[in-house]
């Protein structure tokens, strides 16, 4: 039964002022609350040096290697046979020093195994202290 048969049925309306009034506070709040700073990746306190230099040099033994894998300790040209055949000349060019630093020079074109030949040499020859050199451009 229609009681209301003139009446036409009227559509609800939505009003989208006040879901605009919450979007609004809740934009104001994500940008007080937000923060800009730039969050670092690692922070680092790297330790400082305070002793006085050291009145005799290290020992250092220069181990270099270029593009096409030839080798040369203290500037002498020394072929790589194998890791325990240069661990013997590096024992030789350390002379009577106990742990001597083994310093790398590797040309930039050197292959890794090249480098890798040169550190497991060093461990036979039970050398621990192993550094490498590098140019400034």
């Amino acid at each position: 039964m229609n009681f209301q048969r003139g009446r036409t049925r009227e559509e609800p309306e939505m009003n989208l002022i006040p879901m605009i009034d919450v979007l609004l506070v809740i934009l104001i709040f994500m940008m007080v609350t937000t923060t800009y700073a730039k969050f670092s990746e690692l922070q680092i306190n790297l330790p400082q040096a305070g002793g006085e230099e050291a009145a005799a040099q290290a020992s250092q033994i220069n181990v270099s290697v270029d593009a096409s894998e030839h080798y040369a300790i203290n500037n002498t040209p020394t072929a790589f046979g194998d890791a325990g055949k240069f661990a013997r000349e590096l024992n030789r060019a350390a002379g009577e020093q106990k742990d001597p630093t083994i310093i790398i020079g590797a040309d930039a074109k050197a292959p890794h195994q090249a480098v890798v030949n040169i550190l497991e040499a060093a461990r036979l020859a039970g050398y621990g202290r192993i550094t490498f050199s590098t140019s400034r451009k």
